[in-house]
């Protein structure tokens, strides 16, 4: 019979181990997490009023200085046929609600007051997560008006 021993130092263990769990937490840190929270780096600020209403003029858009209607709206977290022609709009200015499913996000309102030729009211709506603009759209309520996106409207609006 043949016996082994081994002598082992706790204090190497220890800082073996110290140094993969900060591995493993680093690696948590940079590569995971929400994927909602890591799109907010590409996507515009709007902590507070003053910078929504600054985002809707870069656009071209003059809106109220204060909104006519805000609150909270949840994103869904399985797509209906509404919400999926709604995220097309979305994707086509580069927002994708979808990421969001399931999280629930602040939504402002403004009234426009330079769509060209408007007969009825124009809202610019706002969806905001985490401080950061993450979709919208521009709504004529005339009886032939759309939903359009904030960007491809805002050139039409020149």
């Amino acid at each position: 019979m043949m016996v082994m021993t081994a002598k082992v130092d706790i204090k190497k263990i220890l800082i073996i181990l110290g140094a993969i769990v900060a591995l493993i937490i680093g690696c948590i840190w940079v590569f995971g997490g929400d994927e909602a929270d890591t799109q907010t780096a590409t996507v515009p600020a709007a902590s507070d009023n003053d910078s929504r209403v600054a985002f809707l003029k870069e656009l071209g858009w003059e809106v109220s200085t204060s909104p006519t209607d805000s609150g909270q709206v949840k994103i869904p977290e399985t797509a209906s046929d509404a919400f999926s022609r709604y995220n097309e709009l979305q994707k086509s200015q580069g927002y994708d609600l979808s990421r969001y499913g399931g999280k629930t996000v602040m939504r402002y309102v403004y009234k426009v007051n330079n769509f060209p030729e408007a007969t009825e009211p124009v809202y610019a709506t706002l969806l905001v997560y985490k401080n950061q603009i993450i979709g919208g759209d521009i709504t004529d309520t005339a009886p032939e008006g759309k939903i359009l996106p904030l960007k491809k409207a805002a050139t039409t609006a020149d």
